[in-house]
């Protein structure tokens, strides 16, 4: 890396990278909430020994095999930016670095060609879309079941049985939202929704479940036509150009919607879209593309973090079900959102919301790390479907997409399978007056 190279920290502005480095004192708070330092109590899998290594490549201009494969192995789950005493931009360092991986470090070809695979499929929705039915005819010939028993697919490539095993079930088709929901009742704002890629694929309900949430609330729900995948997972995996690309293109639809806020439904999305200025100063864009992108992103909200902040207007029906929350790491730890789902939650009639112990520990999903480190994420995701279980819940309650798969086939996996649901589902459930079955399958 070069000195002209910087990095900008999530809480503070403009600096260099070394600047950055310098601000971590070792000091240790961090490892016992990093997930990869809990499994292997390794200190170059901790964000401190990267940090180290970070430092160390600057100093010798190498990068060796050990410190990239070190970078890969980080989740990017930012645990450590919340336990943090020192306020390190850890999620700054990270995505640099990683980006410097991309650009300098040669990896093996099979590597390679997993990569290229894998991001010439999950930022596209329409692409995700045509698994679909593939994807239904395979589940539904029971083959599913033998596949897993032989355990062909985990001896072919594990990341293969990985996604065969985190599917959803496909049932039914996308419905098609209009571009504009209105608002029921009196309009009080007009906000645009972000669809995403995987969400808007594989869980298409929970997106419709938002337009409905927030025209129930009074907005007027613009869905861009325009829109495409926000960069999210390209960003966290270190592919710079290609993110500034999805971001530019985010930008633009949003910036034409002329809304007052853009909604997000899926924390890892949300949690890139509120950094776009950074996304895009790393990528080399100049000054006015990056005031662009800022003035975007503070508009950006979760949907959590909107329905809170609004006096509520539809009438909340009773939903007589134990749920435990799952707070997602880029929603926790990326945007510090923890009060508002609980909050929003608990305002339900009979609804019981219990809170997971280890809440801090990422659930193994991470973007797209569940097909890279199968094995490590396969770890995590029994550690976590462990502390489900602990609460005796019935319906698992998370805010992002990729945790509501991780989790889920985990909980198959051990032969405790749970409903799982998104906070806007449970929240148009109860608007709605649906019975608790809706959300539990029944």
């Amino acid at each position: 890396m070069t000195d002209s190279e910087t990095a900008s920290g999530s809480r503070e502005g403009s600096r260099s990278f070394d600047d950055l480095l310098a601000d971590c004192v070792h000091c240790g708070f961090c490892l016992p909430t990093c997930p990869t330092y809990v499994l292997w109590g390794e200190e170059t899998d901790s964000p401190r020994g990267r940090i180290h290594l970070m430092g160390q490549t600057r100093e010798d201009d190498v990068l060796s095999e050990a410190a990239v494969n070190a970078f890969d192995n980080c989740l990017g789950c930012l645990a450590c930016v919340s336990s943090c005493p020192s306020g390190v931009a850890y999620d700054a360092l990270i995505e640099s670095t990683r980006a410097e991986v991309e650009q300098e470090y040669r990896r093996p070809v099979s590597e390679r060609v997993l990569r290229a695979a894998i991001f010439a499929l999950f930022p596209y929705r329409r692409r995700l879309e045509l698994m679909r039915s593939p994807l239904k005819a395979y589940q539904a010939s029971g083959m599913a079941n033998l596949v897993r028993r032989s355990g062909l697919l985990e001896r072919i490539s594990p990341t293969l049985a990985t996604m065969e095993r985190i599917a959803p079930p496909m049932t039914g088709s996308v419905p098609r939202l209009p571009e504009v929901v209105p608002a029921r009742g009196r309009r009080r704002a007009v906000v645009g929704m972000l669809t995403g890629c995987v969400q808007g694929a594989f869980f298409p309900q929970v997106n419709t479940a938002t337009a409905r949430v927030l025209a129930s609330e009074g907005c007027d729900v613009v869905i861009p036509r325009e829109q495409g995948c926000c960069g999210a997972l390209s960003s966290h995996t270190g592919r710079a150009a290609e993110a500034a690309g999805f971001a530019r293109a985010t930008v633009a639809a949003f910036t034409a919607a002329g809304v007052d806020v853009v909604v997000v439904n899926s924390a890892g999305c949300g949690g890139t879209m509120k950094h776009y200025g950074r996304l895009l100063e790393e990528a080399g864009a100049d000054a006015d593309e990056v005031r662009r992108a800022e003035q975007l992103s503070a508009r950006v909200v979760d949907l959590a973090e909107y329905l809170a902040s609004l006096v509520p207007r539809a009438k909340r029906h009773p939903l007589p079900v134990r749920a435990a929350y799952h707070d997602a790491c880029h929603l926790s730890h990326g945007q510090q959102i923890t009060a508002q789902p609980r909050e929003l939650l608990r305002a339900i009639p009979e609804l019981e919301v219990a809170d997971l112990p280890n809440p801090e520990i990422c659930c193994g999903s991470a973007g797209v790390y569940n097909l890279l480190r199968p094995q490590a994420a396969s770890d995590l995701g029994e550690r976590k479907s462990e502390d489900v279980r602990s609460t005796g819940a019935d319906l698992l309650v998370a805010g992002n997409p990729g945790c509501s798969l991780q989790i889920a086939s985990a909980m198959e996996r051990a032969g405790t399978p749970i409903s799982v649901a998104h906070t806007a589902q449970v929240l148009d459930a109860s608007i709605r007056g649906l019975d608790a079955g809706a959300l539990l399958g029944r």
